[in-house]
């Protein structure tokens, strides 16, 4: 073998060695077709858990002015897990929802869920009443740990779906029926004894859904194990191949800027860290002055946001002054990201070379990995996987198409979800013979790179966030003067994409735009709320299927920004 390893060379060293944590087998899988696994997963999230207690003393969590060790952790892990088990009576299988910003409760109580063989439902912190409602009802969680902005928005909902609700860092009295989590914790409690299998369910995180509701994205433990250990095969794979500029003198250090009910936040950050001993910064809050901040006093290794995050950091007026040079890697996912930003990346950072991921919440985020020179010479590329997950591009009738051609991508490999908590039929749709649709467009080059070059499904990604249009488009419909209206994603230097709708006043009446975004903002999430309206004179241009044609209108759109009209 070469000094260098190729990539071909590098993944066989890693995935052929026989007792090596990345050793990939095959294995015949319920269908008769045999399929790659990796040999030596821990029995489920609870013992990779457990194996946490070995780095003891060592820093595991730093929020605000709170250093938790890894031993912290794990004694309120436990704490929780009695609690979950015998004052709330959780059972293996029971759903258990947590809904809070990045507090360190977060993370304890994920891992106490998972340990006694609950399931963990990861509710999004920007929820309004509806999602929330829908949510809890939908999962059918038995019990919602909370911080009391949450709890506050969920509390009219918990008698009627007959939900128990436990609040974090809360010093006040606590709402009617809701436990506050220092009251109920008994101290030194020990871990309850449960038997948790790989193939259990261990998430539940929930996707906006094309028809207004969303879905929930059903992981095992093996499925969450699985992709966490595929990247930090990925992160090896690339170290051999991409040798660092200079050895780092830091130690790894990730710092989370995202949430971790996004499941970028949830597997290759905070599971990634919890799993392989690695300290991580919680922010409070996203503000690139602050992430500057923390990056130089805690020395962060390892940068994970989307590509608007990026950007934040290199306009700050802080950028010049703050010590960056402990970063290795400045990267992250959720959105494709400007090929120009890629070379600036590179040449700003002392140490740091850009990366970037392409996942979704349906493959636990693992998904093909451009990093370093390879993502210098191939900007446009979201780059390539371990051969633990394949990647094809499909035509319309599921025929598999052949290097450079156009087609939808899809996934097929053990970092899969099951399937959408009950909805069959979008399990149905999303699954087909053990491959995932993407719903996106692309090709894959003779290298194995993978090249997005279009969604299909109509959908808004904005920084990260998916948006269905049908979802806004619903809501946009129930505000008594609209008569038609369509979503759609215009550019957005900063954002990727930004929400735009096109409304027609039904006849006789005249839309008021700034009562209209009040309505969408006490139905959805703030991100939600379109941030670009048109109020059309004529009907909306419709094909002959009578669909709306939405290109069209976000093209006249956008030739008339650059006309500065």
């Amino acid at each position: 073998m070469s000094e260098v390893p190729s990539w071909d060379e590098a993944v066989a060293a890693l995935t052929s060695a026989s007792g090596s944590p990345f050793e990939i087998i095959e294995k015949e899988g319920v269908d008769g077709e045999k399929r790659r696994i990796f040999a030596n997963l821990p029995p489920s999230l609870r013992d990779a858990f457990a194996v946490a207690r070995l780095n003891a003393d060592k820093t595991f969590l730093v929020y605000e002015d709170e250093t938790w060790t890894f031993s912290d952790v794990m004694g309120r892990v436990d704490e929780i897990a009695d609690a979950l088990v015998n004052r709330y009576g959780v059972e293996r299988g029971d759903r258990v929802a947590i809904a809070m910003r990045n507090y360190p409760e977060w993370i304890a109580s994920f891992a106490a869920i998972a340990s006694v063989g609950g399931i963990a439902v990861c509710m999004n912190a920007w929820w309004k009443a509806d999602e929330m409602a829908y949510g809890l009802e939908d999962s059918g969680a038995k019990l919602l740990i909370g911080d009391i902005e949450r709890i506050r928005v969920a509390q009219p909902f918990l008698e009627r779906f007959g939900v128990k609700a436990l609040v974090v860092r809360h010093e006040g009295d606590a709402p009617a029926d809701v436990d506050r989590i220092q009251d109920v914790l008994r101290a030194g409690a020990v871990m309850p004894e449960v038997e948790v299998g790989l193939e259990d369910d261990a998430t539940i995180l929930y996707t906006s859904g094309t028809t207004g509701f969303p879905k929930g994205a059903v992981s095992t433990h093996s499925a969450v194990l699985t992709a966490q250990r595929a990247f930090a095969c990925r992160a090896l794979v690339g170290a051999m191949t991409q040798p660092a500029r200079d050895p780092s003198p830091f130690e790894p250090c990730f710092i989370l800027a995202v949430p971790l009910f996004h499941v970028t936040g949830l597997v290759p950050v905070m599971l990634s860290c919890f799993l392989s001993g690695i300290k991580l910064v919680i922010m409070y809050k996203w503000t690139p002055e602050r992430a500057l901040e923390l990056i130089e006093r805690e020395r962060v290794t390892q940068f994970v946001g989307v590509p608007t995050m990026t950007i934040d950091l290199l306009e700050s007026p802080d950028f010049e002054v703050r010590d960056t040079s402990s970063l290795a890697s400045v990267g992250g996912g959720g959105a494709p990201a400007p090929p120009e930003m890629v070379s600036r990346v590179d040449k700003s950072f002392a140490r740091a070379r850009p990366g970037l991921g392409y996942g979704m919440t349906e493959t636990n985020a693992y998904g093909p990995q451009n990093a370093g020179d390879d993502y210098v010479r191939k900007p446009r590329s979201s780059g390539r996987a371990v051969p633990i997950l394949e990647i094809r591009c499909f035509d319309d009738e599921m025929n598999p198409l052949g290097p450079g051609e156009v087609g939808e991508i899809c996934f097929r490999g053990p970092t899969l979800i099951r399937g959408y908590w009950n909805k069959p039929e979008a399990t149905a749709e999303t699954l087909v013979d053990g491959w995932l649709r993407s719903g996106d467009i692309g090709r894959i080059d003779d290298e194995g790179f993978v090249f997005v070059e279009d969604r299909a499904k109509d959908m808004v990604l904005r920084a990260g966030e998916n948006i269905y249009c049908a979802e806004v488009e619903a809501i946009l419909y129930e505000f008594e003067d609209v008569h038609e209206a369509a979503v759609f994603g215009m550019p957005h230097d900063r954002l990727g994409e930004e929400v735009a709708c096109a409304v027609l006043a039904k006849h006789g009446r005249t839309i008021d735009v700034d009562a209209l975004l009040v309505h969408v903002a006490e139905k959805l999430a703030k991100f939600k709320v379109p941030t670009v309206v048109e109020v059309a004179e004529t009907a909306l241009p419709r094909n002959a299927a009578g669909k709306i044609l939405k290109r069209d209108i976000r093209d006249e759109l956008v030739s008339r920004r650059k006309g500065g009209s």
